[in-house]
């Protein structure tokens, strides 16, 4: 909670909290964690089990797939605002990706039971971001597949 303000200012166009208002990013933030890790540092690693997002505050990430024949292949690089992990959060599936900070990197972490508190004791902004999350994955699905998809500007429950 005491870190809200801070990441409000600093994801103030992420789409993870497109459309929310002031008190329900701070409800959302007393459910998650901010920590910091060291250029070269593993946030996530293909394959291994991922119940959890992560938001990055401050620096980037590289996002790496390995390729058919076994080599990493950069297929992003994130900032600030945009999140690593949604579909292990919500399917609790293997990591589908590598995530290396490329530089010092702050992100917070929220994690599907904290998901799931959220949704029991503040149904609306659970279903606010189930709606968010559900547009992110149909926002990175048209784009891998060459589709431009508007973005909305909010989330109505």
């Amino acid at each position: 909670m005491r870190f809200a303000e801070e990441i409000r200012d600093i994801i103030n166009h992420a789409p993870l909290f497109e459309g929310l208002s002031f008190q329900e990013i701070n409800a959302m933030c007393s459910f998650m964690n901010c920590y910091a890790a060291d250029r070269g540092s593993v946030l996530i690693q293909e394959g291994e089990h991922g119940d959890s997002l992560l938001v990055i505050l401050t620096g980037s990430v590289d996002v790496l797939k390995l390729s058919v024949g076994g080599e990493s292949v950069r297929i992003a690089t994130l900032g600030p605002g945009q999140t690593l992990g949604e579909m292990s959060l919500v399917d609790g599936q293997p990591r589908f990706a590598t995530c290396i900070a490329d530089e010092p990197v702050d992100f917070a972490l929220l994690t599907r039971s904290a998901l799931n508190e959220i949704l029991m004791m503040y149904p609306r902004l659970g279903n606010k971001m189930l709606l968010i999350l559900l547009n992110i994955f149909t926002e990175r699905l048209r784009h891998s597949i060459g589709v431009a998809m508007p973005k909305l500007a909010a989330y109505a429950v």
